[in-house]
């Protein structure tokens, strides 16, 4: 661990203006450039460990005993302040332990050394007060290195942090991209799909039925290419749900719009297509409903989407799919809920609600007049005369 680079250089400096300042006025020029000489080692030995590798020990040696030359070709007493500089540098190298050791010796060294000098040294005030400010500079040595370590250790915890959260926004992102895939691209291949099959079926009986089916499913493979080139836009444009949904109205699915969208964040309303696609996607392939109908309604702090098919509905118990799986965790993240309901039976695993009745009510009773994309025909909700089943979803604006 790298201690700061320029805290050295700076007591270096320091100590060498005062130390010159001294000789100058002592008359001492030999003694002075021998100072000089003695700092300017200490100054190259930083940068020498920083660009060889050996045992810090040897450093650490080497630095104390250029401490204890300059401190003896240094008249002005300043110089002390480099022995500060030793526990510093061990709290890097060795740790706290160590650098507490290396910061008593500093203070006891020089006590036992006065004691054996002038054992009334403690009688002299000035011995004292010097004794007394190297002492608190060890304290404050050891803190600032602990200081820097921490700070040092904290950095290297943030990295690891962001890299973890790098690698789940990443799995998120897979989630999501995963989804996509499923309900928007899996929702016009099921189109392309059921209108080649029609169009395989009539080609003999009904050519013109046949050929319309197979503009229908190039419609559909247009709209898919469409939302691939729409997906990407919209990294920097402007995502309209209203325009979206107007998408989904074809060929026996309907689609009302009640309200306006601008309160509903991003991720809502991608949220509210893609369940709606699913609702539609479901209801072809899995339900054989004849008639879809799409009603979203934006106002009151919510947005509330009710897709209703006259299929044959589902049985009691039966296992969700990825698609209704994907659905209600892209809600979720957004602070939604989804209730699946058919018959008297109900799917709500985030409200706990039992399936609701017709959303004409709900819709309109925000007031306003639904704009209507009719995919032709009568707009019916159980057509087929089925159970039918019934995808409603809530989302907060806000």
């Amino acid at each position: 661990m790298m201690r700061p680079p320029w805290l050295p250089f700076v007591v270096y400096g320091a100590v060498l203006a005062a130390g010159l300042h001294h000789q100058v006025r002592a008359g001492g020029v030999a003694q002075a450039a021998a100072l000089v000489a003695a700092i300017g080692a200490l100054a190259g030995l930083e940068l020498v460990e920083r660009r060889v590798a050996a045992p810090a020990a040897v450093f650490l040696t080497a630095r104390t005993a250029l401490f204890v030359l300059v401190a003896t070709l240094d008249g002005d007493g300043l110089s002390n302040l480099l022995f500060l500089l030793v526990p510093f540098a061990a709290y890097f190298a060795y740790g706290r332990k160590v650098a507490v050791t290396l910061a008593a010796a500093g203070v006891a060294v020089p006590v036992g050394w006065l004691s054996v000098a002038d054992p009334h040294w403690h009688t002299d005030g000035e011995r004292v007060r010097d004794v007394l400010m190297l002492a608190v500079g060890m304290c404050l040595a050891v803190a600032m290195a602990a200081a820097a370590v921490g700070e040092s250790d904290s950095r290297a915890r943030l990295r690891l942090a962001l890299d973890e959260v790098a690698e789940l926004s990443a799995a998120a992102e897979r989630g999501r991209v995963a989804r996509d895939l499923h309900d928007s691209l899996g929702h016009h291949l099921t189109a392309v799909s059921i209108q080649l099959e029609k169009a395989a079926a009539f080609r003999d009986r009904d050519p013109a039925a046949a050929d319309q089916s197979v503009r229908a499913a190039r419609d559909s493979a247009a709209r898919a290419l469409h939302e691939v080139r729409g997906a990407v836009r919209a990294l920097t444009a402007p995502f309209s749900l209203t325009g979206a949904l107007a998408d989904l109205a074809g060929e026996g699915v309907d689609v009302a719009v009640l309200g306006d969208e601008p309160d509903l964040p991003l991720a809502a309303r991608i949220a509210v297509l893609r369940a709606a696609q699913e609702g539609v996607t479901n209801a072809r392939r899995h339900a054989g409903a004849g008639r879809v109908t799409v009603r979203a309604t934006f106002g009151g702090g919510t947005a509330r989407l009710v897709v209703a098919d006259d299929g044959h509905g589902f049985a009691a118990g039966a296992a969700e799919g990825f698609g209704l799986r994907g659905m209600r965790e892209r809600l979720a993240a957004v602070g939604g809920s989804v209730a699946v309901t058919t018959g008297h039976t109900s799917r709500d695993a985030d409200t706990g609600r039992s399936g609701e009745g017709s959303p004409t009510a709900t819709e309109h009773g925000n007031g306003g007049v639904a704009t209507t994309y009719s995919g032709g025909g009568a707009a019916t909700k159980r057509a087929g005369g089925g159970p039918g089943v019934t995808l409603t979803v809530t989302v907060p604006a806000a």
